[in-house]
């Protein structure tokens, strides 16, 4: 083949190529652009139950100690059977559920549910706090970080020894520990399948109540006050989220819904924003703070007139007005004891971030 019939064939294949990629890229024109492979890469973390996507790594029990202490306990409790935040972790588990991959006590109704009690993979767990954790800073920890955790509450749940260390090479072998990994199933019609004998009836074919519908329940009795508060303020010994909370028995249960009155509060903390900017430190940009809170995840735990985990933006305006700098270094520095035992770890926030929240929330934390 002439060298000239060669640069012509190059120069036809390069033109094609070309086509292809400015094809490819105008599939879908004035919408975005191609994600690039490490764009890709970074967004390809899930881990299957197959443990297929599991990077490499290893961690050790005593490793997974260190960093819950540091990144974890706050939340979760010490041993992971805290209720005062989450769902305990630990706990509800014995040596016949390991044995027989069946959690004995989730047939009791009434029995409460740890994490580890209905978790059936353990790659759930390794990529949920992959992904997830800590909940100030998610995806912060490390891969071997994960391991070491995951170990740690392997280790809490009596599933490895304490001197274990979990590894992408044995975790295969530590799913075949996992108390509740015969427990889950397919066989509830959710989905036609093979497993139902080829019937296709799904269980969700319910019809809408419009004649003889149930009656709305009605209480018949409530504890008296005088014993409502017998064992302690269950609000404070429970966690305040999920399905198992406590009441703040330190007030008298209330007997009916009030209409109206989460919009009546809403105004009583509308009414309170001016008397509180009037003490000093106005002048926050309410939008740009707000911004700020949801950026930095402090929307995670603080409500804007409700607490969460931590107090309410209203509660706090209230009780620091105008002192903008306290509330900044607050923000930095992290603490606890002012608002309860759950401690609000340091934020990795900007000092100009941190500063023009602090603003906002001395002059009132105004909408």
């Amino acid at each position: 083949m002439s060298s000239f019939r060669k640069a012509v064939l190059t120069a036809a294949l390069f033109a094609a190529a070309a086509g292809v990629t400015a094809q490819a890229a105008e599939k879908y024109p004035g919408v975005g652009r191609t994600a690039t492979a490490k764009e890709i890469a970074a967004w390809d973390i899930d881990v299957r139950p197959d443990f297929k996507g599991l990077p490499p790594g290893s961690g050790s029990v005593e490793k997974g100690q260190d960093v819950w202490e540091s990144k974890c306990a706050s939340c979760h409790g010490t041993f992971g059977d805290s209720n005062e935040v989450f769902s305990p972790l630990a706990g509800g588990i014995g040596p016949k559920d390991i044995e027989t991959g069946h959690v004995a006590k989730l047939k009791d109704e009434h029995a409460g549910r740890t994490t580890f009690m209905k978790v059936a993979t353990l790659s759930t767990i390794w990529d949920y706090i992959n992904r997830a954790m800590p909940w100030n800073a998610p995806k912060s920890l490390t891969h071997d970080e994960v391991y070491a955790v995951t170990a740690f509450l392997l280790n809490l749940n009596g599933i490895v020894p304490d001197k274990f260390t979990l590894s992408d090479k044995n975790i295969a072998e530590v799913q075949q520990r996992m108390p509740n990994r015969n427990g889950m199933t397919t066989m509830h019609n959710m989905w036609p399948g093979n497993e139902f004998k080829g019937t296709k009836k799904y269980d969700t074919n319910n019809t809408a109540c419009m004649t003889n519908c149930a009656a709305e329940p009605k209480v018949a009795s409530f504890l008296p006050d005088y014993a409502r508060n017998a064992h302690g303020n269950l609000a404070e010994q429970n966690r305040i989220v999920g399905p198992q909370r406590g009441a703040d028995t330190t007030k008298p249960e209330p007997k009916t819904f009030v209409p109206g009155a989460a919009a009546a509060a809403a105004t009583v903390v509308a009414q309170a924003a001016p008397a509180a900017a009037a003490g000093g430190g106005g002048g926050a940009d309410n939008k740009a703070a707000q911004t700020l809170t949801a950026k930095h995840a402090c929307t995670a735990c603080h409500g804007m007139t409700n607490k969460i985990v931590g107090p309410s933006f209203a509660d706090i305006a209230k009780k620091y007005p105008g002192k903008t700098d306290y509330l900044a270094g607050k923000i930095k520095a992290g603490g606890s004891g002012v608002w309860g035992a759950i401690p609000m770890p340091p934020q990795t926030l900007s000092d100009a971030d941190a500063k023009t929240i602090a603003a906002w929330l001395a002059a009132g934390a105004g909408k």
